[in-house]
């Protein structure tokens, strides 16, 4: 059975090989069509007849014509429009027969009508046109119909108005080759100026091999220079030109995200604002957060005066933990005050019955750049232990991470300026001796901070978050959240207490008879004796104990039971005595370096001196401002009032700290030393010689 073949379609315009000629279709009925003719110029033959033809062929089918660029014409002036649709009408006669503006039923006029190719309509349009008063050939017609059936009414018109221009002008292309190259050698240098970019573009083409290309004017030069480097920060900010020149090239993707926690993005910038970190020192923090993609939800922000692994992985545990009411915070507040589904959570965790309006998020995946804190061991081994895919986004890539870096940024415009002691972004940006202000200490201005995301920023309507079916509408974060909740079933697991110590930094140490020594410190405890001298059991570690401890405060660790059941055994610093105040590895290392072979008790004496003297202040009484040394002081004065500032930050039993002894006051009636002076010395004198 031979398979349906359908009639091909005609239409008038197209090329047909009929009966060993090449003919055109001058007319289309329904059972007949006209076409050309060698010898009697036109034929009327039957559609039958015509598909049945051994040799039919359809050569030629014209393509259809496409949509005219009608906005172009708003470039073009008035009396140019008019002119192009006068043209319009008459071209459209000559293609179809009749004019546009006939009325139904009208006839073709004479000239027009079948039978009549588009080549006689168009001698017959000449002959009307020129009749009229309008002096133009036959010719001219064909160019003006070709023109618009190309390109529509823009065709008809004078194109000078929107006439494509050289992009450069006329600037040799091996002069813009060159400067292209001095711009693309800037990207990761420092700023230069446009005067730079010119000298090196000369020099590049004097060092090329290619023929000697004369240099256009000066002027010439900057508003090509202005025309390369338009977006791209060439003469700019140097992290920004990075940025846009290490970016991806393909489109930007979009990520959909439907659950909280899905994804999730942590980052950190120094924070806008003057702090008093300890007696009178001012200093700038720096600011790390951590921001849900699908809820824009801040699940938490600490500030540090130096962010360190131990940050991040403090951060990840505040994540997953309710935030709980502080002194001092009103009643609206509470989570059970707010759209938060508080009820439904309630039940999952009794925690929640004294928490704040923040939802707790445990992250599926943390998006991150690649900065030390975040590639860290330390926070590696936080997202394992908490099953959270780690994913750094590629190196000079921010726009990755956008919404965080968008946070960071509102934090700046909705916090930190209505701060005293505010700097800006940059020194453009700052006042005269913000310093001087009566400023915020480190532990306050974080109290504030996390009463601003409570109070602000979880009930602030945000531009993306919209209800997808009425776009008009904002969602606030915890909204958002209580929404998705209810859309996705997502159900928030909280951290224990005992997994804040699980996120510490954990190093392996012997437990001896004197107890856990790290960095030089000893830390003892009661709960040790029965791992003294013994081997922990695990073998990779050649016997040696887990401990977990906290950089900002150096005043106790935690040991891992292996021999037990594994829980934590705490142990303070066995000088912790000599110095009340806890302080971290900054001041350590800061006298560690001065004192490389001082013993233990030594450098504790000394760490403890160190933040006597940054208490009292520099005695301006002792030595003239000649012999004054006031650079050593003030570096000691910083490292103490960076240590104190960051308090402990993961909650632990309370260590009863051993009471320190009065120091005994020296007696008014002691005898004083004979005063020996020395001798002069005598260079000629015989060093040899006995007195």
């Amino acid at each position: 059975m031979s398979a349906l073949k359908r009639p091909p379609a005609l239409a008038v315009g197209h090329k047909v090989r009929f009966e060993g000629q090449i003919r055109g279709v001058l007319e289309v009925t329904a059972q007949a069509v006209v076409v050309e003719d060698a010898e009697v110029g036109h034929r009327v033959v039957a559609l039958i007849d015509l598909f049945e033809a051994p040799d039919f062929e359809v050569l030629f089918q014209p393509e259809r014509m496409p949509l005219p660029a009608v906005g172009l014409l708003d470039a073009f002036p008035p009396e140019t429009v008019k002119q192009a649709l006068w043209w319009e009408a008459h071209i459209l006669e000559v293609l179809h027969g009749i004019a546009p503006d006939a009325g139904p039923g009208a006839q073709p006029r004479p000239g027009y009508g079948p039978g009549s190719s588009v080549t006689s309509r168009q001698r017959v349009k000449a002959a009307e046109l020129a009749a009229a008063g309008h002096d133009i050939a036959a010719q001219t017609i064909a160019n003006r119909r070709r023109r618009y059936q190309a390109e529509g009414l823009v065709g008809l018109a004078d194109r000078r108005p929107v006439r494509k221009r050289a992009e450069f002008g006329s600037v040799p292309e091996l002069v813009v080759e060159a400067m292209r190259k001095a711009i693309k050698e800037g990207v990761d240098t420092s700023t230069r100026n446009g005067a730079y970019l010119i000298w090196r573009t000369g020099e590049i083409l004097r060092e090329s091999e290619s023929e000697a290309v004369e240099l256009p004017t000066r002027r010439t030069l900057y508003r090509l220079l202005a025309k390369l480097t338009k977006g791209t920060h060439t003469m700019g900010s140097a992290v920004t030109r990075r940025s846009k020149a290490h970016g991806a090239a393909a489109p930007f993707g979009q990520l959909t995200v439907s659950a909280p926690g899905e994804v999730m993005q942590i980052d950190s910038t120094p924070l806008d604002v003057m702090v008093r970190l300890d007696n009178g020192v001012v200093g700038k923090v720096e600011l790390t957060g951590m921001i849900d993609v699908a809820t824009r939800t801040l699940s938490a922000a600490v500030l540090r005066p130096t962010t360190k692994a131990v940050d991040a992985s403090v951060l990840l545990a505040r994540t997953v933990t309710p935030e709980l009411m502080r002194p001092g915070w009103v009643e609206a507040l509470k989570m059970s005050r707010s759209v938060l589904p508080h009820r439904r959570l309630l039940s999952l965790d009794e925690r929640l019955e004294h928490a704040a309006a923040k939802p707790v998020i445990v992250p599926e995946m943390i998006v991150c750049d690649h900065g030390k804190v975040f590639v860290s061991r330390n926070f590696r081994s936080s997202c394992r232990f908490l099953e959270i895919d780690f994913q750094p986004t590629h190196k000079g890539a921010p726009f990755q991470k956008g919404h965080i870096e968008k946070m960071l940024g509102s934090v700046a415009t909705m916090f930190a300026q209505f701060l005293p002691g505010h700097t800006g972004r940059n020194t453009d940006q700052r006042g005269r001796h913000p310093e001087q202000e009566n400023l915020w200490s480190l532990p306050e201005l974080q109290d504030l901070l996390d009463e601003w995301i409570v109070a602000h920023w979880q009930n602030r309507p945000h531009e993306g978050l919209r209800d997808p079916d009425h776009p008009g509408r904002l969602f606030t974060p915890n909204q958002k959240y209580a929404a998705l909740v209810e859309f996705c079933g997502y159900v928030p697991v909280a951290l224990s207490g005992q997994d804040y110590v699980e996120l510490l930094p954990a190093a392996w140490r012997a437990v001896n008879s004197y107890g856990v020594r790290i960095n030089n410190r000893t830390y003892d405890s009661p709960e040790l004796g029965p791992m003294r001298l013994r081997d922990s059991g695990v073998t990779a570690k050649r016997g040696l104990w887990e401990v977990h401890r906290d950089p900002y405060d150096a005043s106790r660790v935690w040991v891992r039971d292996h021999r037990g059941d594994g829980g934590w055994v705490q142990a303070t610093w066995k000088y912790l005595n000599r110095a009340p105040v806890p302080f971290g590895d900054l001041a350590w290392d800061h006298v560690s370096h001065q004192l490389p072979k001082a013993t233990e008790e030594e450098l504790a004496q000394a760490v403890a001196d160190l933040l006597t003297r940054a208490h009292a202040g520099p005695n301006r009484s002792a030595a003239s401002k000649k012999d004054r040394k006031p650079g050593p002081a003030k570096a000691e004065r910083r490292v103490a009032a960076r240590t104190k500032a960051a308090p402990p930050t993961i909650p632990s039993p309370a260590v009863e700290v051993p009471r320190q002894l009065e120091p005994e006051a020296p007696g008014d009636d002691g005898d004083l030393a004979e005063v020996i002076p020395l001798g002069l010395f005598n260079p000629l004198e015989d060093p040899w010689r006995r007195s």
